[in-house]
């Protein structure tokens, strides 16, 4: 599986971006797309995550109401939309891919998810 992530870039506090991750390669029968972000000195933390195939989204409390994550599946891409973003939303935001079906929430330990793509830099000034 290979997963590309884009879309980041520096904006101000207020300020929107949208993130994509175009996945390609292995498929599943069905998979989670997670994504996830890690600052500087602080852990790797769950942002949003949604089962490919009928799963409803799923949502860290800090992003809940600013972040929207969705998938479109003919082009086997999942965007994070990330509105009214904050200084403390700055991170390198990661995508990534767990083979599986869930029901209910999606995993939100990072550890769960087996294939990662690289991270797009996310930087919101004051």
């Amino acid at each position: 599986v290979q997963l590309q992530a884009s879309g980041g870039g520096l904006v101000q506090a207020g300020g929107s971006l949208r993130l994509s991750c175009a996945r390609s390669g292995r498929t599943f029968n069905n998979f989670v797309m997670g994504w996830f972000r890690q600052a500087p000195g602080k852990e790797r933390e769950f942002v949003a995550g949604i089962l490919w195939h009928g799963g409803n989204p799923y949502y860290s409390d800090s992003v809940k109401g600013r972040f929207t994550i969705s998938r479109d599946n003919d082009k086997n891409t999942v965007y994070l939309q990330m509105n009214s973003l904050k200084p403390e939303d700055t991170a390198t935001y990661s995508c990534a891919v767990e083979p599986g079906t869930y029901l209910g929430d999606v995993p939100r330990r990072h550890t769960t998810y087996r294939y990662w793509g690289q991270g797009t830099q996310v930087t919101v000034s004051s």
